[in-house]
C-alpha cells in the first residue's frame, strides 16, 4: 500500500517528468485498477494527503497537462492563472473525485497530446467545462485558442446512452407506454450537466406519432454540484485578493468565475427552465421569423425536458452559406429576435435570453426561421428599465451627452444628483467616452452596454439584469460580426424593423418611450450633425481620437440642460 509520508516527502524534491515514474513505483504492483484507485485515494485522505495532492497537481499541470502546452505563446499573461487554477482545483477535489483521474493520467500513454488529457481530467468536473465554454465565446480570442476550446467543448463524452435512457424510463415509469414512446439509442448531444437524445411518442390531442428531443440532467451532477460550486466560489475569492499579482483588472478573473458558477445553478434547474420555454413562446408568438421549442408538459419531470424537435444549423453556419443580402437579413432577424422583441414587449416583466451564443442559435434554411435554444440562463427587464435603456441606446447613437448621462444615472440602483461629485464624475465619463467613439460609424447598442460597465467599475451599482444584458449584447455583436462584419447601418435596420412590427402588431409589440421621450430625441437629433461635424474636424486638426473641443462642447450643454 501507499506510504503517505514516503510519498509527501519525496515528491516535494522531484523535478515535474520525475513525478510520473514515481507515482506509478509506489502504487501496488500487480493490483486491480479499482485497488489502484483505493490506493490512491487513501493516500488522499491521509495526514499527509495535501502534501500528496499538492506534488500530484503540480505533476499534473506542469508535465501531464502542460499549460504551457495548452496556452498559446501569444496568451502567456494567461499562463501563471490558468495554472493557479488548475493547481486550485486539483486541490480541492474529493478524494473519490480525483482518484481515478489520477490514475488515468498515470497511464495514459507518454505521447497523448495536453488537449486529449485535458479532457479526462474535466470529465464529469461541469465547473471547469462550462468554464471553457464561457472563455471559448469570448469574440477577442486568438483564431486559433477559440477553435482549440470548441474542440474541447464539443469533446464533452462523459455519460453513456444506456444511462440517459435508464434515467428517462425511471423517471417517466408508466408513461413510456402510455404515450408509445421510444427512445433513439444515441445521445444527440452532450453538454456539461445535461444530454440529448431523440425520441418519437404517440400525441394523444393527434393520434399521430411526433419526434421530440428529450434534455436530461446527467446522474452524477447532483452528487458533485455542490463541491463545484464550492471550488468556483473558492477560486472568485482566490483571484479576487491575488488580481494585482498577474496584471488583470480586479473583477476581471473573478467575475468569469462568478458567470460560471450563475450559469450551472441555472442549468441544472429544469423545471425553471420549462416554465422559461413556455413563456417565451408566448411572447414570440405573434412574430414570424422566429421559433421557440414547445414544451411537452406531459413528458417533463425535474430531472426531465421534453422538447419538440427542432430543425436547423448553428446560424454563423447557415448564413456562411448565403450572399451578402442573405446575410445580413440573418443578422436583422438576430437582433430584432434578441433585442427589439424583449425590449419592446407589451408585458410588464419582459424576460430575454442570457446566453445567445452561436450554438444556441439555429437557422432553419427551408422556413427562413430563426430556433432560439436553452432557456436555462434569462433575465427579465421592468418596463421603467426598458424604457431607459431604449433611451440610453438612442441617446448613445445620437452622441448626445446629456441625454446619456440622464439614462445613465435614471439606470443606476443609486440616487444621484447631476451636481453632486459622482453625479460630474458621470457626466465626465460619458462625455469621454462619447468622444473615444469613431466618427465614422454609428454607435450601437454593445457601445451603449460599455459605456455602463466603464462607469460600473467606477463605482456606480447597476441592477443584475442590466449586467446580464451587457453580456447578451457583447456576444450578439460578435455573432453579428461573423455574419455581417463591420456595419454601421444596423442600427438604423433595427430602428426600421421595430416600426414595421410596432405599426403591424400594436398589442405584442409596444415603445417603452413616452411622448416627454420622444420630444427630448427630436430636440437631442437637431444637434446630431453639429456634434459628428465638431468631433470629426477637431480629429482632423489634432489627429486624436479624443478631441479636447468635443469634450467641453459636451459640458457646456450638460450645464444648460441638465435636471
Amino acid at each position: 500500500m501507499l506510504d503517505p509520508s514516503a510519498i509527501a516527502a519525496s515528491f516535494r524534491l522531484l523535478a515535474p517528468d520525475q513525478l510520473r515514474t514515481a507515482l506509478e513505483n509506489f502504487l501496488p504492483q500487480g493490483a486491480t485498477p479499482a485497488e489502484r484507485i483505493r490506493a490512491i485515494e487513501a493516500g488522499l485522505r491521509s495526514p499527509t494527503g495535501q502534501s500528496v495532492r499538492e506534488a500530484m497537481a503540480r505533476w499534473i499541470v506542469d508535465e501531464s497537462v502542460r499549460v504551457d502546452a495548452l496556452v498559446p505563446e501569444a496568451y502567456k499573461q494567461w499562463r501563471p492563472p490558468v495554472r493557479d487554477a488548475m493547481m486550485f482545483v486539483v486541490t480541492r477535489l474529493s478524494p473519490a473525485r480525483l482518484a481515478p483521474k489520477l490514475l488515468e493520467q498515470i497511464e495514459l500513454p507518454a505521447k497523448t497530446p495536453p488537449e486529449v488529457r485535458l479532457l479526462r481530467l474535466i470529465a464529469k468536473v461541469p465547473g471547469l467545462q462550462k468554464l471553457g465554454q464561457v472563455i471559448a465565446r469570448n469574440q477577442h480570442l486568438h483564431p486559433a485558442l477559440r477553435n482549440a476550446l470548441a474542440k474541447l467543448e464539443n469533446g464533452i463524452r462523459d455519460v453513456q446512452p444506456e444511462d440517459i435512457r435508464s434515467i428517462v424510463q425511471r423517471g417517466l415509469g408508466p408513461r413510456i407506454k402510455t404515450f408509445a414512446i421510444e427512445i433513439a439509442p444515441r445521445i444527440l448531444k452532450e453538454a456539461s450537466v445535461s444530454a440529448v437524445v431523440r425520441f418519437t411518442w404517440r400525441n394523444p390531442d393527434t393520434g399521430r406519432r411526433e419526434r421530440g428531443v428529450f434534455k436530461v440532467l446527467k446522474p452524477h451532477i447532483p452528487e458533485y454540484f455542490a463541491e463545484d460550486m464550492d471550488y468556483l466560489q473558492g477560486l472568485a475569492h482566490y483571484f479576487g485578493e491575488r488580481h494585482h499579482t498577474y496584471g488583470f483588472g480586479a473583477h476581471l478573473i473573478p467575475d468569469t468565475f462568478r458567470k460560471v458558477q450563475r450559469l450551472l445553478r441555472h442549468e441544472v434547474n429544469f423545471s425553471r427552465e420549462q416554465k422559461t420555454l413556455i413563456e417565451a413562446g408566448e411572447l414570440y408568438r405573434s412574430f414570424a421569423g422566429v421559433r421557440i421549442p414547445r414544451v411537452i408538459q406531459p413528458l417533463c419531470t425535474p430531472t426531465i425536458t421534453a422538447l419538440t424537435e427542432e430543425r436547423g444549423i448553428k446560424v454563423t453556419s447557415a448564413a456562411a452559406r448565403l450572399p451578402a443580402a442573405g446575410r445580413r437579413e440573418v443578422a436583422e432577424q438576430l437582433l430584432e429576435a434578441l433585442v427589439a422583441v424583449p425590449l419592446f414587449s407589451s408585458a410588464q416583466d419582459a424576460i430575454f435570453h442570457g446566453d445567445p451564443h452561436a450554438g444556441n442559435l439555429l437557422y432553419d434554411n427551408q422556413t427562413g426561421e430563426l430556433v432560439i435554444l436553452d432557456w436555462a440562463l434569462r433575465e427579465r427587464l421592468s418596463g421603467e428599465q426598458r424604457r431607459h435603456l431604449a433611451l440610453l441606446f438612442l441617446m448613445v447613437s445620437l452622441r448626445d451627452p446629456v441625454g446619456t448621462s440622464n439614462e445613465v444615472v435614471a439606470l443606476s440602483q443609486q440616487r444621484i444628483r447631476m451636481t453632486s461629485p459622482r453625479g460630474r464624475k458621470v457626466r465626465e465619463s460619458v462625455a469621454k467616452f462619447l468622444d473615444q467613439l469613431p466618427a465614422s460609424r454609428m454607435p450601437s447598442g454593445a457601445d451603449a452596454m460599455r459605456l455602463l460597465e466603464r462607469i460600473a467599475i467606477e463605482g456606480v451599482k447597476f441592477p443584475s439584469s442590466l449586467i446580464m444584458l451587457s453580456k447578451v449584447m457583447f456576444t450578439l455583436e460578435g455573432i453579428l460580426g461573423d455574419i455581417v462584419g463591420s456595419d454601421t447601418e444596423m442600427g438604423f435596420t433595427l430602428a426600421r424593423h421595430v416600426a414595421q412590427h410596432w405599426l403591424a402588431n400594436r398589442s405584442a409589440f409596444r415603445s417603452p418611450l413616452m411622448t416627454r421621450d420622444w420630444l427630448a430625441l427630436q430636440c437631442s437629433a437637431l444637434l446630431y450633425t453639429s456634434r459628428v461635424w465638431l468631433l470629426l474636424e477637431q480629429s482632423m486638426l489634432n489627429r486624436l481620437p479624443v478631441p479636447k473641443s468635443a469634450a467641453a462642447l459636451a459640458t457646456t450643454e450638460m450645464e444648460g440642460r441638465s435636471p
